[in-house]
Formats: C-alpha cells, structure tokens, sequence
C-alpha cells in the first residue's frame, strides 16, 4: 500500500483556504500544515517580549505583531506565523487583507520541542531569503537560554544570552529587554 500524496497548493489556494479556516496553518514547499497550540511556558514568553517590545515600540515609527500576523516569504512562498514579527518604517503586506506581512526587520520565534528543529533549520533558512529581516531571536522555554541571529551583508552572527542579568539588543527596533522580563513567572522545574 503506498502512502497517501498531500497535494501541493498555489499561494492563492492556501490563502483562500486560510482566511476560511477557524484554525492556523503554514504553506511550506506547497504543502499545509496544520499548527499546533502552545505550552503555558510559550505563552508566557511571547506575552512576555511582545509586552516589552510594544511598550518600548510606542510614539515611534514601528510595529510589532503577536501570533497572528502571518509572515510571506515571497522568495520561497512561505507563508508562516511567527511567535513575534516587527518593524521599524512602513509595514508593506500582499494584498488589501492586510494580513501577510512582506517586511518584518526582526522575527523571535519561542522553542518547542515540536517546532525547535524546525526554527531553527528550514524555517530559518526560508527566513534568510527576506530581504527585510536583520534580526532572527530563538528563545529557549525549557531553560534560559536566548540565541540571537544578526545580519551583516549576506553573513550572520550568533550571540547567545543566558545570564538572567543580561539585556536583550533588538537594535533593528530599538529594543532593550532584561533577560529576567522575558522569562518572568516562567517556573522551570514545573512540569509542562
């Protein structure tokens, strides 16, 4: 018995369905995929950044975008949500929908088990192709552990933080944020 052939959808056909759909999915490669939910831990890092960024995005000329802003990469036609998406200048999306953003400056995506491989593989690979994107943060949930991705020209620079005094740098947005913010009341030793 051969296994079953997911069939490959346009861009179009994805976006018709999406903007249908009561759930969440990614176009990679032509296929859908369906997105999982998020652990507590998750939750509480993204609410965490994204409560950090925005305040310090406000009376400044940038946005930020929490979970539901999907992403295009228009060089590889991927189309996904990251955890955290944000810009400084004026926001350019596909169509009059305004709900895929083209230029995102800087990306964090928040690691889990069933996504850490992925982010930090394809997904970053596909990400490299923005040309907008200069920044690209994976946040650890499990421990404490940030790694930072910085672009100059076509080369990126891997910084990783772990020390809870430590500040976060999101220069291509002006952010400064204590490593001890992001991981406010995130209790590592309880269970998941």
């Amino acid at each position: 018995m051969s296994p079953l052939v997911q069939p490959r959808y346009t861009p179009e056909e994805y976006l018709r369905q999406e903007r249908a759909a009561a759930s969440k999915s990614e176009l990679i490669n032509g296929r859908i995929y369906a997105m999982a939910g998020a652990s507590r831990r998750h939750n509480l890092i993204v609410g965490n950044l994204f409560a950090e960024i925005r305040s310090q995005l406000r009376g400044k000329p940038c946005e930020a975008y929490v979970n539901d802003m999907r992403v295009k990469v228009a060089r590889t036609e991927l189309y996904t949500y990251p955890d955290i998406a944000a810009l400084c200048g004026e926001p350019m999306f596909e169509d009059e929908h305004v709900d895929t953003l083209l230029n995102p400056s800087a990306i964090v995506e928040v690691l889990s088990e069933s996504t850490e491989k992925y982010d930090r593989g394809e997904k970053f690979a596909h990400y490299r192709r923005l040309d907008s994107l200069r920044e690209y943060v994976l946040v650890a949930q499990n421990t404490r552990r940030i790694e930072q991705y910085v672009r100059h020209g076509e080369a990126w620079t891997l910084t990783e933080i772990s020390d809870p005094d430590a500040v976060l740098r999101i220069e291509s947005v002006g952010c400064s944020i204590p490593v001890a913010e992001i991981y406010d009341r995130v209790d590592f030793a309880a269970p998941e």
